[in-house]
């Protein structure tokens, strides 16, 4: 192995751009990459551009007639086939829409084959995990699911065995059910409870079928669920199931849409905490998974205070170069911040809550905490079909 980390960016991919109030603003893909080279963590990867995914990639997951759509609705807009999620409030279509949606699965499927092929220990594609989008429609600010592409293509390249983490505050639907019978591929999601959140799936009892039974994981948290009880149910939860599947490459989603300040969710997560299980799946993938880590960005709405610092975070610990929460952040990317979006970008990379303080489920359960309730259904409705105790 190389030992070196591969950053996957094209600049091109900040034009998967659903318009102007649309809340997935691609001046967080941006403002992510501005603020990685002012730390100078460009320096310390192999920044990459991927080649698009081609269509016999794209069949990997989606279906041709879907496919089709989506490239239909890029050259025609206003024409856009609404049975396939397409022109919807959350997944407006816009010009060029297929060629952006496949460069950014592109990076995720060559971040993949670096993983893979041992050119990197790890990759990041802060503009993927675009965790929603289904075989045969767009969903949730999402077109083509490149997670989904990533793995199938892994597969493709000979694994037997992917892991599959999402930390998002959404429930990484379209990944679970694009390998709902697959056993090879273990996908495990931590996100707000499905009673308050979209897409309203992700419960504990979804845990896959027919060979693919057990291979599904779900921890519903309930809304307002904060650091401690969000670090303790990762912890409560992954590592335990992933020195049991022993997988061969780790692939994680990071959105960074559990933060308190994002507008679209309920958690109430803080960057330190975020950070924290970047740092606990880095090192996951080196105690389960030979080191193969894929990361993957995802959702996040505060696009300027959040979003930035947080994916700045997950490529440095990628890197082998982690930036410390009480860095000062440079000003000269706090005066493009403003000229950009007229808005005053945040002083450090911590929101002062470092290090996070949290209890392991080992240390007892709680049956009045809600945070516990969720993590022991979670441990109860899977543990026992893939042999463990709950």
């Amino acid at each position: 192995m190389s030992g070196r980390a591969q950053l996957m960016w094209d600049e091109a991919v900040t034009g998967y751009d659903f318009g102007r109030n649309h809340p997935m603003d691609p001046v967080r893909l941006e403002l992510t990459r501005r603020l990685v080279g002012a730390f100078g963590l460009d320096r310390e990867v192999e920044v990459v551009a991927a080649k698009p995914a081609g269509e016999s990639t794209l069949r990997l997951v989606h279906r041709e007639d879907y496919i089709d759509a989506v490239k239909a609705a890029s050259a025609d807009p206003a024409g856009a086939d609404g049975s396939y999620g397409l022109g919807t409030a959350d997944d407006p279509a816009f010009a060029g829409m297929h060629e952006v949606s496949a460069l950014i699965a592109g990076q995720s499927v060559g971040a993949a084959e670096a993983v893979w092929r041992g050119d990197a220990d790890h990759a990041v594609n802060f503009a993927g995990g675009l965790h929603h989008a289904m075989p045969g429609g767009a969903s949730g600010f999402c077109i083509y699911n490149d997670a989904s592409l990533a793995i199938a293509r892994l597969l493709e390249l000979g694994a037997e065995r992917v892991a599959y983490v999402d930390v998002d505050v959404h429930h990484g639907d379209g990944v679970q059910a694009a390998f709902w019978e697959d056993p090879r591929v273990l996908t495990i999601s931590l996100h707000e409870h499905p009673r308050t959140l979209f897409p309203q799936t992700g419960w504990p009892q979804e845990t896959g079928a027919g060979a693919g039974e057990g291979a599904a994981v779900n921890v519903a948290l309930p809304a307002g669920t904060g650091d401690a009880g969000w670090v303790r149910a990762f912890h409560a939860v992954v590592p335990e199931l992933l020195a049991q599947f022993r997988p061969q490459v780790l692939v994680t989603q990071h959105g960074a849409d559990t933060h308190f300040e994002d507008p679209l969710a309920h958690l109430a997560v803080s960057l330190d905490a975020q950070r924290a299980v970047q740092v606990a799946c880095h090192d996951l993938a080196h105690e389960y998974a030979g080191g193969k880590w894929v990361a993957l960005g995802g959702g996040g709405y505060a696009v300027v205070d959040v979003v930035p610092r947080s994916w700045t975070h997950l490529v440095g610990i990628a890197a082998g170069k982690p930036v410390a929460p009480e860095a000062v952040i440079p000003e000269a990317w706090r005066q493009a911040v403003y000229a950009r979006t007229r808005q005053s970008g945040p002083w450090r990379m911590t929101d002062g809550l470092w290090p996070v303080p949290w209890a392991s489920w080992e240390e007892g359960y709680d049956p009045a905490d809600r945070v516990d309730q969720a993590v022991l259904a979670t441990r109860r409705a899977v543990f026992p079909l893939r042999g463990l105790l709950p």
